[in-house]
């Protein structure tokens, strides 16, 4: 289901993004104006042929991701992370969603949230020829739990600067209760995190701060 309007995605954006996809592709009818193309429509013209690729070239990633995070609809946006997972590896795919958290504009670190999802997609060698001969592939494509620590920092300091509620509510969702999810060198961050939460004038933040206490003892 599409976010509402309210979460800063243009549709033309996510329209230029997948266009130039696209293009890149050699698919679909990207010859007309914008007015006459359906972005969502081309988005599926486009998403076969990319996972039935076995390689896609180094300039196609920095595109795959923009139309990932730019995609306004969290249950679609799958259709750019996946290809790109499986041919530039799941450690590059988070940790360019890492990079749109710290540094995008709020529709970005939206965008990059709903892909932050995706970004975990099971990996298997009958999905994609990209995966490797007889099934092997090299690990170090998807080491990724320092990428997950990088997130969970990045997801604490976007909470603590963020002026728009809802990009607050937003990084919380991804945010685990659990103390122990989060490595020792982030628990001071944690703990001051915890100490806003707790007095905001937000239920929805104050509930979340009240679940972490609880498992936090």
């Amino acid at each position: 289901m599409a976010e509402d309007k309210q979460s800063g995605i243009e549709p033309r954006s996510f329209l230029t993004c997948v266009t130039e996809v696209a293009w890149l592709l050699g698919v679909g009818d990207v010859s007309k104006g914008p007015k006459d193309r359906n972005a969502r429509h081309l988005a599926h013209t486009v998403r076969k042929p990319l996972l039935e690729r076995a390689s896609l070239p180094e300039e196609w990633f920095a595109p795959l991701m923009a139309a990932a995070v730019y995609d306004p609809d969290p249950s679609f946006c799958r259709w750019f992370v996946e290809p790109a997972v499986y041919a530039f590896g799941r450690r590059r795919v988070m940790a360019a969603l890492v990079d749109y958290l710290r540094t995008g504009t709020d529709a970005e670190r939206a965008g990059a949230v709903r892909a932050w999802y995706s970004a975990h997609v099971p990996l298997r060698a009958d999905r994609s020829p990209a995966y490797g001969v007889g099934g092997v592939r090299d690990p170090a494509l998807d080491e990724s739990q320092d990428i997950k620590a990088a997130w969970l920092e990045a997801s604490l300091r976007v909470f603590a600067e963020a002026t728009d509620l809802q990009m607050r509510h937003r990084v919380l969702l991804g945010l685990p209760t659990s103390h122990t999810a989060y490595p020792l060198s982030l628990h001071e961050l944690l703990e001051s995190t915890l100490a806003s939460a707790r007095v905001h004038p937000d239920p929805h933040i104050r509930r979340w701060a009240a679940a972490a206490d609880h498992e936090g003892v």
